[in-house]
Parts: structure tokens; sequence; C-alpha cells
């Protein structure tokens, strides 16, 4: 009732909301739940864009894509769609804000899962020895690939695995994503000739597949999503924490940095250089990206119209401050409100232990 009395307040060309409300009524009482309308389903997802408090990118929120794909009904459908969903949010390497919404969940028949925690993801290949060739973060998920078949790429750090999928609690099936599917970006630096020859690249399309899409009640638990990157987003957590790729010592050593004691900053200074190289490098290749004192800037411009909208603008701190720099931006000197609206896209506890490999029922 919430969801469609703010659609049809949002949109007045819709008329009143009483006979929809009564029409949705009507439909639970039959079928245990209901249909949105093609057009509340574009309202409803880009709501939940809108109200993600962990974003720092909604200025552009009513730019997002809609492809509705709730008619698709088999695992092998769902792969094919999540395919075209990376193939079509990309333009001569402009990004476009795009989300695939799968069917819902209906009482005796749940819709598909998206076991990935992003469509595109690099494997991480456990060894004997207790490390990791890859990202520490997709050990779990690659082990349980393998052993659902899964051959295994060439061994590099920067495999991209299989999409796992199923109907419902069913067991996964394994699908390939082809390699024009996926837009990567190789990393070099402006100035040191020698960070090229690390053969480090990233991915350009962060789809987010693993978040449930809610929207007035009804659980879309497959609706992979993607903006663009933030730079820090890859300089700063994916290729520089220590669970992950942990490259900061390594561009430290090759800066000559004195890595002795702290109070040299050398962490500080290598973080900055592989940042640089981030956004160097996917500007080098036309990619989107954007940077953490842009992006900043922009967050505060959406913050603004909405408040003037009327509306209350929910951030989490700990994920609008950029993880450089903080201070230098202006999203960091503020306090946010913290409420939690709907739509939105939240994360199952299920969803966490498929991505992590960890999930079994008994298949």
């Amino acid at each position: 009732e919430e969801f469609l009395t703010l659609f049809h307040e949002e949109n007045p060309e819709a008329g009143p909301v009483r006979p929809r409300l009564r029409e949705v009524r009507a439909e639970i009482a039959a079928t245990g739940t209901y249909t949105h309308t093609p057009k509340e389903l574009v309202f409803g997802a880009r709501v939940a864009w809108r109200n993600s408090d962990r974003c720092i990118g909604r200025l552009y929120w009513k730019s997002l894509r809609v492809r509705d794909r709730r008619r698709v009904n088999t695992v092998e459908g769902v792969a094919v769609e999540c395919v075209d969903h990376l193939r079509e949010a990309v333009s001569d390497g402009r990004i476009r804000p795009m989300v695939t919404i799968f069917a819902q969940d209906r009482p005796g028949a749940p819709g598909p899962r998206i076991w990935n925690e992003q469509l595109i993801r690099y494997a991480g290949y456990a060894m004997d020895d207790g490390s990791v060739v890859g990202d520490p973060r997709n050990a779990g998920f690659t082990t349980m690939a393998r052993k659902l078949g899964w051959p295994g790429g060439r061994g590099t750090p920067f495999d991209v695995l299989p999409l796992a999928i199923s109907m419902g609690d069913g067991p996964p099936v394994l699908s390939t994503i082809p390699g024009d599917a996926v837009l990567e970006v190789p990393l070099s630096h402006p100035a040191y000739p020698w960070f090229e020859r690390l053969g480090l690249r990233w991915h350009a399309v962060p789809a987010i597949s693993n978040m449930c899409l809610e929207i007035g009640g009804v659980c879309y638990r497959a609706a992979p999503f993607n903006g663009w990157y933030m730079g820090t987003e890859i300089g700063a957590r994916n290729l520089a924490d220590p669970d992950r790729y942990n490259l900061v010592p390594l561009v430290a050593a090759r800066l000559g940095l004195d890595t002795r004691n702290e109070r040299s900053l050398w962490r500080d200074h290598a973080l900055v250089e592989l940042n640089v190289a981030v956004l160097h490098s996917f500007d080098r290749a036309g990619v989107t990206i954007t940077d953490h004192h842009a992006e900043s800037r922009r967050f505060l411009t959406h913050v603004a119209r909405e408040e003037s909208a009327g509306r209350i603008c929910p951030a989490d701190w700990s994920w609008i401050v950029p993880p450089i720099s903080g201070a230098a931006t202006p999203v960091f000197h503020r306090y946010y409100d913290q409420e939690r609206l709907s739509p939105n896209f939240v994360t199952h506890p299920d969803s966490g232990e498929r991505s992590a490999g960890r999930w079994s029922p008994g298949w």
C-alpha cells in the first residue's frame, strides 16, 4: 500500500490510487502475491537505487535503464540475459546504469537465484601452501565451481568465473561468460613504465547480482544491476585490501619507498599511485569511471535535490566517505539520515552463503 501510494503520488498521470489498491488486494487474495505493472516496476527499481544508503552515485537514479525479463523461466534463459546485460551495459566504453529483473518469488514458486556476488568476478585458486592465486574473496566460490564441474581458467590472477544460477533453492547450473561480454581495462601508470609490466587489469562493469530487489513487498531475488566504477573501489579496495589482491606492499617496493617505518607513510604513497594508475588506465581506454572527489560533490547535489523535493536521503557514512582522502572530500564533514527506506536492494543471508560457496541444502 505504501509503495503504490508513493507511485501514484510521484506519477500523477497514473490517476487515483484506490482502484489500483482494490485490484492488488483482490490479486493477493486469489494468488498470495501480486504483479507489478511495467511502469510500477521501472519506478520501483529506480527508487530502490534512490534509497540505497551505501551508494554514492545516486544522482543519476532517474537514468537507470530497466530490462523487464520477468517471463524468463529457465536457468539457461537467465544466463543468456545476464550476458546480454553485460553487453548492453557498454557502448563504446560508455557504461550505462542498468538493471535486469527476473521473475519474482511467488507462493510455492520461487524465482531464480544468481549465486555470483557480481556477474563478473575473478577466480581465487586456493593453493596447498595456503596462498591464493587470484582474488581471495572468491576462493570459496571458485572451489564450489570446481566441484560442480568447472575446469578452471588459465590459472592467472584474473580468470573470469562462470555464472552459477538456480531456480529457487535447487542446485546451481554453471554457464561460462563469453569473452566478448567482459570488457577489461589493462592497468598502467602515467609516470612509471614498470607498472604496466605488472600485468594488472580490471573489468569495467560492476554488476552486483546477489542482492534482492524488494518493491512493495515483492521479492525479485535475481535483479543484477550496475552503475560505473568509482576509482577507489578498484584502487583502494579490490586491488589494495590485504584480504584481496594486497598490492600496496608490491607497489611500495617498486617505488623504492622505505617500508620499515610506518611514519614514512609508504602505504599512503603507494595507495595513491595505485589509484592514479586506475583512473589513468580507464581514461586511456575510453571507459567510464569517476573519481572520489567529483562523486562526492555530485552526491551532495543529490542530497540537496532530495531535500528540496521533501524527501530524506538516507546514507551510511562509512560507505559514502571514500576509502582514501576522506577528509579531503565534502561528504566527510556532515551526518546523514539513517532511516531504511523501501523499495530497496537488500542482501538475504542465504545469498551471502551462496556467493561465498558455503551454501549447501543437500544437492
